[in-house]
């Protein structure tokens, strides 16, 4: 099973990924004691002590081994002196004692049933006692036959969710989430290098390239006149498991978290048309080619060529140009009508990074999130951001600290104060108030009109019907005081479908308020997805592109939220985040002076 993996940034360029694992080694075994506790039945807030700690150091941007070796383990939130002691002994021997112990007590095929989304403790243990299932297999077998549906609790509806949950599992083995798959490869980018700088630059191809939100395995291309040497210093990489193929120009390995690597050597002269051919999409591949053999040319991985004669291919610039099309950015080559608008001059100039002013769905301690504000505007700033929406969950989420009125006004006074101080960030106070089953607010209306900016969203009732679930988001959207729409349909990618929302309707109701739609940059999350981020930008709506980030280093996700975008053809003008201080506090019509 793939250990899990997070996101960290290089500390070279805030936009690139590079990744540990001995953070999500770590992070798996208090999970893991989370499990087993569940099961027992034990103290929640024992559970969700050794939760927090798990969620922390997975999102940890530093080693936690070098962490532990200047003694800086306490300083990690949710990290005290016991559960220090216990990650150094998992950093020096894999697990620790407790742990083991632990694991005695429960049978093992109960924990393994935890594995499949919707399956919480209660119902894996009622599995495992009437029918001794000690697999996941087994437990499909048993909801096919309908053999589940009868036991106490257990309905019709249940058996089939866990069938979808079975279904959202094995899915998951197949393809992995860009933000667990995207670290992989830059680490191994970083070591070809560190190993072999004077052999050609390495480049990231496939899907990976596109940032399609899941990736199989990767793609690497290499432009060098030694592939002999390059092949060497790629299957001899210390993260190899296993050399699965090796040629003179091509070798694919798989890594010790399972995944596949491709890694192709290509003359110098031919870098550019491999890119193109290797980045893809299939779909887009053939309609370049038959651009170009209609024009009498044939475009391959190596180059153009007229009959025999090789005529370029150096730069993907020369590929596009020899087709008559101007340079087409990977993120849009899916055959989704970018060859049409190449043609008629009509590409989207697509935002970037470097477009982002600022985050517009951070939590802080106010709720559940680790940092305090003075933190997250510290963040920030590394970043290059000059604002932040500290948006905190409202009273009724009571498991993620929800914010009374009274400390509500609190964060009100203190990011007032906050910004009077006239730093680099500034802050706007927000929250992300709970959309009830009937579709009202958390907070009421005299209370949100003071906020500077509110962010909307469903957290409980995902199984309730389309009409519903719909009725709550667009009854809240017709709230005036409601900006943004969070995380819309709810999905957890690999481990949650979205819930059963009418999406064309929410975009239509959207832009009839002028409610922004939420790209939640959560690697689980990116929702809304890119095509349905599209869809809000031809009716007319504004994105916001929000973190959620709940520790600091979260708030790095933001370049994945940015992917999603120019994926979905969205401009810096489609984008709230884009905009100034001054700017977004004008357009939610506020006085940019008040905080």
């Amino acid at each position: 099973m793939l250990a899990r993996r997070w996101i960290t940034l290089d500390a070279q360029n805030p936009f690139s990924f590079a990744g540990t694992m001995k953070n999500q080694e770590v992070a798996a075994v208090f999970d893991g004691i989370a499990d087993i506790l569940e099961i027992q039945g034990a103290n929640p807030f024992r559970i969700r002590a050794y939760r927090k700690a798990a969620q922390n150091i997975e999102n940890l941007t530093e080693d936690i081994s070098v962490i532990a070796a200047r003694s800086g383990l306490e300083a990690i939130a949710g990290i005290g002196k016991d559960l220090a002691g216990k990650i150094q002994e998992i950093i020096t021997t894999g697990t620790f004692k407790d742990y083991e112990d632990l694991k005695k007590e429960v049978p093992s095929g109960i924990v393994t049933l935890l594995a499949i989304p919707g399956v919480g403790p209660r119902t894996a243990k009622l599995l495992f006692d009437h029918f001794g299932v000690f697999s996941i297999e087994e437990v499909e077998k048993l909801a096919v036959e309908h053999k589940i549906q009868g036991l106490p609790g257990i309905k019709a509806r249940t058996e089939e969710n866990i069938l979808k949950g079975i279904a959202i599992l094995k899915k998951g083995r197949e393809r992995l989430p860009v933000g667990l798959v995207l670290p992989v490869a830059e680490e191994i980018m970083a070591m070809m290098r560190k190993k072999c700088p004077r052999l050609g630059r390495v480049h990231l191809a496939g899907s990976l390239r596109r940032r399609r939100e899941t990736a199989k395995d990767i793609d690497l291309l290499v432009a060098s006149d030694e592939p002999a040497r390059v092949m060497e210093v790629f299957t001899a990489l210390p993260l190899v498991s296993e050399i699965t193929a090796r040629g003179e120009t091509k070798a694919s390995i798989r890594t010790r978290e399972g995944i596949s690597v491709d890694l192709r050597v290509v003359e110098p002269k031919s870098l550019g048309a491999a890119l193109c051919y290797f980045t893809g999409s299939k779909a887009h591949n053939i309609r370049i080619r038959d651009l170009a053999v209609r024009q009498g040319l044939k475009i391959n991985e190596y180059g153009i060529f007229k009959g025999e004669k090789w005529l370029g291919g150096k730069t993907e610039e020369e590929v596009f140009r020899a087709v008559g099309l101007p340079y087409i950015p990977p993120e849009l080559r899916e055959d989704r009508g970018e060859i049409e608008a190449a043609q008629a001059g009509d590409l989207p100039l697509l935002v970037e990074s470097k477009d982002i002013q600022g985050d517009l769905h951070v939590h802080s301690k106010y709720s559940d999130g680790t940092a305090s504000l003075a933190e997250i505007a510290r963040k920030a700033a590394s970043l290059g951001l000059s604002w932040v929406a500290v948006c905190d969950h409202s009273p009724s989420l009571k498991v993620a600290g929800g914010v009374s009125i009274p400390d509500l006004q609190r964060k009100m006074d203190e990011i007032r104060a906050f910004n009077q101080k006239g730093g680099p960030v500034k802050l706007l106070c927000g929250t992300e108030v709970d959309i009830d089953s009937s579709g009202k607010l958390d907070y009421p209306d005299e209370i949100l009109r003071q906020l500077d900016i509110v962010v909307a969203a469903i957290h409980t009732g995902f199984k309730q019907d389309a009409k519903t679930l719909t009725h709550r988001i667009t009854s809240a959207m017709r709230n005036p005081h409601v900006d943004i729409i969070a995380h819309p349909t709810g999905r957890l990618i690999g481990e949650r479908e979205p819930y059963a929302v009418d999406i064309e309707k929410i975009i239509g109701v959207a832009a009839e308020t002028g409610t922004a739609l939420e790209i939640n940059a959560y690697f689980k999350r990116l929702d809304l997805n890119d095509i349905q981020a599209s869809a809000a930008k031809e009716k007319g709506c504004k994105l916001a592109i929000g973190t959620d980030a709940h520790i600091m280093e979260q708030m790095d996700f933001m370049s994945l939220g940015v992917s999603v975008a120019r994926r979905g053809w969205l401009t810096r003008e489609d984008i709230l985040n884009t905009m100034t201080y001054g700017e977004l506090m004008s357009y939610l019509r506020k006085d940019g002076d008040v905080t």
